[in-house]
């Protein structure tokens, strides 16, 4: 029997690596923990676990950088299969708020990613179209997504000689979100020449080329969008929408009469007469705007409406689109699953003030995150990956599977405290023994402000250093990492580097400052994951800045020591020595990041050529262009004129 999945790798299994994968595989399905300490390989454990799986996979990982680092990695696993990748696609996002104490109104402002809304697509797309899909996702999985039935029955097939007029063909594309833009051919659009459509379809690489030839179609073909030149000639293909919220027209019709039912029935509800008509204006002006082009600001607010769904019910999100077997593994489930229990609470809290002062209907409420209680209903068949793993995992799984022996025969570092007196001054000296070594240095703070502090008091003592924290964006903390490792930079100063999942050979030093302060930073799972930072270098060795030591310090290095007392043995009774890790260092950050860099870049240099083009024309003559294309409800425009003419 041919296997779904096939891993692709020059390596075998090794270390713990053999017996892990055979307990994993023997608990499924079912739900288990992998307890892998860092660097043991828990990531290739995992993709053969899937190759002996015959289902879908879903991955969630508590953030996109890690997102995107798996799915650079399965994708090299699995170059045979489909690999997609779910983040939420917003560059920026301010959610709609209003704040009753200072009577302010803050409008849902947003930036989308348009490469990241392709993949997206993508991903729901082949989620329908092949069973051998692996998905990728952050937490943006349990968001509200379209409906996967509405989503299918509205996909099409067209076949070669199929009889079809080209007003019908881009009739049906119109239906399904596409939109005809015979001047740029980015996702989701297609192009007219004469009896030939190109379609731009978001979830392939390259673009269908139809030719029609009296009213049938006469060929049909892939074609590369950049050089035209054609890939492959097809017989039949399936068109699926361009974006996950499509409805069949009688759908929304109902939808409409529902919406102003909900709306009448609400109004006398409401205490003001100013937060009534507010209402009634707002409302009435979507259902027009949804009437006639299919669409509104907010339109997924209303998303109840159109699925049809009673109060309560949870709306459809990714997992939806997934079969009713399929496996699911989260990564870092120490910070996953604490973000899968928290985003509904926030979600409620915002939107209550909305509907309470007349900005939104109280069916808002439906179009939110999945609850936890929710999301368990989808866990029939998960693992859970974390070297610290939780006490829910622990007290959820049926199998706990320990990873502690490393493929590379490495250790866990050796720990020291030193006492915080003159620990500056001792902090240089060990980054400068570690530097003319050949080696890198981690240095761990509890803020923001000392990670900058630190950072120039380093500088000072002239030590090439550079300071990351959150308020970096993802591609400059993937550069400054690869800088590190480069050599460009000595030593990295940051808050919280876990959320990197750093893996860095060339770090043989990481000094934990304030080691002795408990907090969320220093409890024992921080601590044994700072330590694991320094795991893929023999050289290794972590210094505990304390003046004391606490509860989480003796536990950690409890913790610490017995994995070393483990690895050294395996070592010794299998004649093994230990080599560092050796990896390339990659030229640039990882390929989906720089894509989605890039999209985003094109995106803010298309609204500044629309600003240049504003610069030709007066005040008073972009007041009268505002207002008209206020009339004709190309809302886009007016508000991109509103925005140049406040920064004038």
């Amino acid at each position: 029997m041919i296997k779904l999945f096939k891993i692709q790798s020059p390596f075998q299994p090794a270390g713990d690596q053999p017996q892990t994968i055979e307990k994993l595989n023997n608990q499924r399905p079912g739900l288990s923990t992998l307890m892998g300490v860092t660097g043991s390989g828990k990531t290739y454990t995992i993709a053969h676990v899937i190759q002996n799986q015959e289902k879908p996979v879903l991955i969630l990982a508590p953030n996109k950088t890690l997102a995107a680092q798996l799915y650079e990695e399965f994708s090299l696993f699995f170059p045979k299969n489909k690999v997609c990748y779910f983040v939420s696609y917003y560059d920026y996002y301010q959610p709609e708020s209003y704040i009753p104490s200072q009577d302010i109104y803050i409008a849902k402002e947003t930036k989308i990613n348009p490469e990241i809304e392709r993949l997206r697509v993508e991903a729901s797309a082949s989620l329908i179209n092949r069973r051998d899909t692996i998905v990728i996702a952050s937490v943006s999985a349990i968001y509200s997504l379209g409906n996967p039935s509405d989503y299918r029955n509205l996909a099409f097939s067209i076949n070669k000689n199929q009889k079809i007029d080209r007003e019908t063909l881009m009739s049906q594309l119109i239906k399904i979100q596409y939109k005809r833009n015979d001047v740029e051919s980015s996702s989701g659009t297609f192009q007219v020449f004469g009896t030939t459509i190109e379609v731009i379809l978001p979830y392939q690489k390259e673009k269908l080329r139809i030719e029609l030839f009296k009213g049938a179609i006469d060929t049909l073909q892939w074609v590369d969008r950049f050089n035209n030149t054609v890939k492959m000639e097809l017989d039949n293909t399936i068109i699926f929408p361009a974006k996950h919220f499509v409805m069949p027209e009688e759908q929304k019709k109902k939808a409409l009469i529902t919406i102003e039912n909900e709306l009448k029935e609400w109004l006398p509800q409401l205490k003001k007469e100013i937060y009534k008509e507010r209402l009634y204006q707002r409302v009435m002006h979507d259902i027009e705007l949804i009437r006639e082009t299919g669409f509104c600001s907010g339109i997924e607010n209303y998303s109840s409406h159109f699925d049809g769904r009673i109060e309560g019910q949870p709306p459809y999100c990714l997992f939806d689109f997934f079969p009713e077997d399929f496996l699911i593994a989260i990564d870092e489930s120490h910070l996953t699953i604490p973000q899968l229990r928290g985003m509904y609470a926030g979600d409620k809290s915002r939107k209550s003030n909305l509907i309470e002062y007349g900005f939104r209907l109280p069916s808002a409420y439906n179009n939110r995150p999945l609850k936890f209680e929710e999301i368990e209903r989808y866990f029939k068949d998960v693992i859970f990956v974390s070297a610290t793993p939780g006490p829910y995992e622990l007290e959820k799984s049926t199998e706990i599977v320990e990873q502690i022996i490393r493929p590379t025969g490495l250790i866990d570092p050796t720990v020291t405290i030193h006492s915080r007196k003159d620990q500056m001054n001792h902090l240089c000296n060990e980054i400068q023994k570690t530097t003319e070594q050949g080696f890198r240095t981690l240095v761990m703070v509890m803020t923001k402000k000392l990670a900058e502090d630190t950072a120039d008091y380093l500088e000072n003592k002239k030590i090439s250093v550079c300071y990351l924290h959150s308020e970096l964006k993802t591609p400059q903390r993937s550069e400054l990492i690869q800088k590190l490792r480069l050599g460009v930079f000595d030593c990295l100063v940051g808050v919280n580097l876990l959320r990197e999942g750093l893996d860095i050979p060339e770090v043989a030093l990481v000094a934990i400052m304030d080691a002795d302060l408990e907090s969320f930073l220093r409890d024992k799972r921080s601590l044994i994951q700072i330590i694991g930072r320094a795991a893929r270098n023999k050289q290794a060795h972590v210094i505990l800045y304390a003046d004391k030591i606490t509860d989480s310090m003796k536990l950690a290095l409890e913790e610490t020591a017995r994995r070393r007392g483990l690895q050294a043995q395996y070592n010794k009774d299998h004649n093994i020595t230990a080599q560092t890790v050796s990896r390339t260092v990659v030229k640039s950050i990882i390929d989906i990041q720089k894509t989605i860099a890039q999209a985003s870049k094109r995106k803010q240099t298309s609204k500044k050529s629309i600003a240049t083009e504003f610069n030709s024309y007066s005040i008073p003559e972009l007041e009268a262009q505002m207002n008209e294309a206020a009339e004709r409800f190309d809302f886009e425009t007016a508000i991109a004129i509103r925005d140049y003419l406040l920064k004038k």
